[in-house]
């Protein structure tokens, strides 16, 4: 018996099947087909080729805004689906129940519960193409921030409001530099970097009161190398107000969306 998670990403889509310990069996990747009908059918074929065989549960992750009562995909950031009916549809394809969530919510559940520590608030933030945060409140996914957009948020820089991950995402890091993050050795660089970074989590700071935040995705994969400076510029606006968070690093900061999956496919089973 298998359980299946699908990440689907705006280039690309993972699958992913565990075995009943959580342990990824076998996944394969594959480009996401920017026409809906023919990404399903891309699903069909590549289960087929995955010899796959009886699955019993399913969760996916999607890049966007999520009608959770229909299972319905509203609107994605780099696809063109409009009220794309993603549950009932993979439903049909997988024949088992079928959870959907958003990528960012999925990733820091999983982060969440792998700390293994009794953190009541968990804000994980993942820094890649774009910027996305879930929220976690005692292991599970708050739902209302489940389809919070952080790096939508209109921020001030260099004298015009601009969007948070227009300046500050791994995309906007090789606009600016010309380099990606993994790429990067000066402290110069970085300390530019994680000014950027830190004027948006000096906000969810205020918003949310985390008691720690994870850094995952493409960017937050190198945390080490802003870690100390973003402490600093943190510190600088410290606020007895606000509670100062906890930094830390995800553990599987390019994987924590399709062990998220695994961990709500958990939750659709107890």
């Amino acid at each position: 018996m298998a359980y299946l998670g699908i990440d689907i990403g705006g280039t690309k889509t993972l699958i992913a099947v565990f075995n009943g310990d959580g342990e990824i069996v076998v996944k394969l990747k594959f480009l996401t087909n920017k026409k809906y009908p023919i990404f399903l059918e891309d699903i069909k074929k590549n289960l087929a080729k995955m010899n796959v065989g009886e699955i019993k549960s399913c969760a996916v992750s999607i890049p966007g805004l999520i009608n959770r009562k229909n299972g319905v995909a509203v609107a994605l950031g780099n696809l063109e689906w409009k009220n794309a009916p993603i549950k009932h549809d993979l439903e049909q394809i997988t024949g088992c129940n079928v959870g959907l969530e958003h990528d960012a919510s999925l990733g820091g559940l999983y982060e969440a519960r792998n700390l293994k520590k009794k953190y009541h608030k968990v804000l994980y933030i993942t820094i890649s193409t774009g910027i996305g945060i879930g929220l976690i409140i005692d292991n599970k996914i708050d739902i209302d921030f489940a389809n919070s957009e952080a790096g939508q948020m209109m921020i001030e820089h260099k004298g015009k409001l601009r969007k948070w991950e227009s300046f500050a995402s791994g995309s906007a890091i090789v606009k600016q530099f010309g380099m990606f993050a993994k790429d990067i050795s000066d402290d110069h660089t970085w300390s530019i970097i994680t000014q950027n970074i830190a004027v948006g989590v000096l906000d969810l700071m205020a918003i949310v009161q985390p008691d720690v935040i994870i850094f995952s995705g493409g960017v937050g994969n190198y945390f080490e190398k802003f870690e100390l400076p973003l402490k600093n510029e943190l510190s600088k606006y410290s606020n007895p107000l606000i509670k100062q968070p906890i930094l830390v690093k995800a553990s599987r900061a390019d994987d924590s969306v399709i062990y998220g999956c695994f961990e709500m496919i958990k939750d659709l089973n107890e």
